[in-house]
């Protein structure tokens, strides 16, 4: 009997039309069939936002020729969800997010639209990955973030991932060559020093523009910031479950 074909959801959250997702569209599309459900326009950092409060809209795009692909007013999640209930009807073998123009290490997590699109996969109990390139530029080289996509792509579709989890993947700005290899990782310790810079408009009314800082309080080498300041691609782990087990038996309070 022939074996069937791994069936693969492609988003994203820079949107349909981004140079990241038609990178790892070409990098995925030799593994099976394709579906691709992406944002219409970008939805970079949405974190894990749904649409409630307004009519979701779904509109099949001819951007990728032959394969399947829908422009989504929603966010990354909805894509997803959409991709799931309302287009394939079952569940695919793997969901891959990205390539997305920018780093998503640390908590950085907690925001991004890639990595949520990526959870919300765990979630349902199939095999997810968000990659990201830490490079934010719209004419950034693929590349080597390609031969990275297909080398994880092939071991998940073949070994599987632990359930309740999805990964991590973010790769160095760096030609495939100086690339030295894949290190499964922790999430560091660093955070955003959020400052906003306070503007006004023409008509003299204030506005806020968020800016800030991104730094690091952990000198660990067994993290995702070790890992790309030393050339490595670095894998985490990451679970949609965040309760703080650890102290659960600690809590004292009277409650």
């Amino acid at each position: 009997m022939k074996k069937k074909k791994p069936v693969i959801l492609v988003t994203n959250d820079d949107g349909i039309t981004a140079p990241g997702i038609r990178a790892l569209v070409e990098a995925v599309k030799g593994f099976g069939t394709i579906l691709i459900v992406s944002p219409d326009s970008p939805q970079s950092g949405m974190g894990h936002a749904i649409t409630v409060n307004e009519p979701l809209r779904l509109y099949p795009s001819k951007e990728y020729g032959k394969l399947e692909s829908y422009a989504c007013s929603g966010t990354p999640v909805d894509c997803v969800k959409l991709g799931i209930y309302e287009i394939l009807k079952y569940s695919p073998d793997l969901i891959v997010s990205g390539i997305n123009h920018g780093s998503n290490v640390s908590t950085n997590v907690l925001y991004s639209g890639t990595m949520s699109a990526a959870v919300e996969g765990a979630l349902e109990g199939i095999p997810s990955i968000g990659f990201s390139l830490t490079d934010y530029s719209m004419t950034a080289d693929f590349s080597a973030a390609q031969k990275v996509v297909k080398s994880i792509v092939k071991e998940v579709l073949e070994k599987g991932m632990p359930e309740g989890i999805c990964f991590n993947v973010n790769i160095p700005k760096l030609p495939y060559s100086k690339i030295k290899g894949v290190k499964v990782c922790r999430q560091a310790h660093a955070f955003w020093e959020d400052k906003f810079d306070n503007r006004k408009d023409p008509l003299g009314k204030p506005y806020y523009w968020l800016t800030g800082e991104f730094k690091s309080y952990d000198g660990g080498k067994d993290t995702d910031l070790w890992a790309l300041e030393n050339n490595y691609v670095s894998l985490v782990p990451v679970q949609y479950d965040m309760t703080a087990h650890q102290v659960l038996g600690k809590l004292n309070y009277s409650f």
